[in-house]
């Protein structure tokens, strides 16, 4: 990501030193009446990177793609990784903070 944005490593890295690092878990069980429930609005996240993995095949992810909800199917041992607001701003939009709900 640093080199794409022509930056050395370090400096990317450096911006990040003081900065708060935190962790959530979010488990979402089978549902029988999935539209019936109410899940996480939609967001992005006020973060550098935020790394997803998903421990079952509950579907329910969603990102916003040129204006339409699109589903991110569960893979099993495979991390999702979204760009958070800070890199959006960081990188002057080369990378776009992405729009998702649950």
């Amino acid at each position: 990501m640093a080199m794409n944005l022509g930056l050395s490593p370090d400096v990317l890295a450096s911006m990040f030193e003081d900065g708060i690092q935190g962790i959530r878990l979010n488990y979402y069980p089978p549902c029988k009446q999935a539209n019936g429930v109410l899940g996480h609005t939609p967001h992005s996240d006020a973060t550098g990177l935020t790394l997803l993995t998903q421990v079952n095949d509950v579907d329910g992810l969603q990102i916003k793609k040129n204006g339409k909800w699109l589903p991110i199917k569960p893979v099993h041992r495979a991390f999702i990784v979204n760009v958070g607001d800070i890199i959006e701003i960081m990188s002057n939009e080369q990378y776009k903070s992405i729009e998702h709900r649950a």
